[in-house]
């Protein structure tokens, strides 16, 4: 009757108790979970590392050129509007060395006060195609952060 009582014990543990069995089942998961894991890391570090190297070769030359180009084209205006200003000093000069002193110095002032409010609008005129440009290349650069960040999820 022992016998049998302690057999009916062992099925009842075996029926009801299943800590042994789901500590197993824990296990097996965990191991999976982390193998899996260390896969998707690398896949993931895979994906960032051609991303960057995409990067470096392809679009850090673009940009290094398209900054190339447009410094380029601002450096040909200020030698433009340089070489206006040393012509508006030297006609200055040759005005106050000429006999029509003071008519030629109201011409000048005039020509000054021209050219100081062609300047300004000149400067608005920059001012604002810098600003589109700094409108365009901050979408640029949040466009290529999202696209940064898809790739992040990996």
């Amino acid at each position: 009757m022992d016998k049998i009582a302690k057999d009916v014990g062992d099925i009842q543990s075996r029926l009801i108790d299943h800590r042994p069995v789901i500590q197993g089942e824990i296990r097996y998961f965990v191991r999976e979970f982390e193998e899996k894991r260390g896969f998707r890391e690398s896949r993931l570090l895979d994906n960032l590392n051609k991303m960057v190297v995409e990067t470096n070769e392809q679009m850090l030359p673009k940009c290094s050129e398209h900054m190339h180009q447009h410094l380029f084209e601002a450096l040909t205006r200020l030698e433009a509007a340089n070489h206006m200003s040393q012509r508006i000093q030297q006609r200055a000069l040759e005005a106050q060395q000429s006999t029509q002193l003071q008519v030629t110095i109201d011409r000048r002032k005039e020509d000054w006060d021209e050219f100081l409010k062609e300047q300004q609008r000149l400067k608005e005129e920059v001012d604002e195609e810098h600003a589109k440009a700094v409108g365009r290349l901050s979408v640029m650069y949040s466009e290529m952060k999202k696209d940064l960040a898809k790739f992040s999820r990996f």
